[in-house]
């Protein structure tokens, strides 16, 4: 006799959004650098019927939060910690600009480790394009 598989956190999670009527969640990633890009990326997803969740701080501009280097490293951990949250919580990512940094490459190969789609607003600069040719 064989039994019904348990279903995984990120099947319950797909399962409870589909139940609820959610509609797809687009995380946008991509370097600091790209904010405003970003900002015209969520425009656009949300003008679709999308929920857009993206990076909402830009540590490359000055301000009290993480003008101390102690707590500004602190709280880079714990926002990279959150836009992780962010990917398993989405339904697709959308990689925006023309450039790729090592933090935006862990994000596209976090993403794809638990089958996420990843869009490209550029897709020349997707870290496997290479290896799949």
């Amino acid at each position: 006799m064989s039994y019904p598989s348990l279903l995984s956190p990120n099947e319950m999670l797909t399962t409870a959004k589909e139940r609820l009527g959610i509609p797809a969640i687009v995380c946008i990633c991509g370097s600091t650098r790209f904010m405003a890009e970003m900002a015209e990326a969520d425009l656009r997803e949300t003008a679709a019927g999308k929920i857009v969740v993206k990076p909402g701080i830009n540590m490359k501009t000055e301000h009290g939060l993480w003008a101390d280097p102690a707590g500004a490293e602190a709280l880079k951990t714990m926002l990279d910690d959150l836009h992780r949250a962010k990917i398993r919580l989405a339904s697709e990512v959308l990689v925006v600009g023309d450039y790729i940094g090592t933090s935006t490459t862990a994000e596209i190969r976090y993403a794809r480790s638990l089958g996420m789609p990843v869009r490209f607003t550029h897709p020349e600069v997707d870290p496997d394009a290479a290896a799949a040719e």
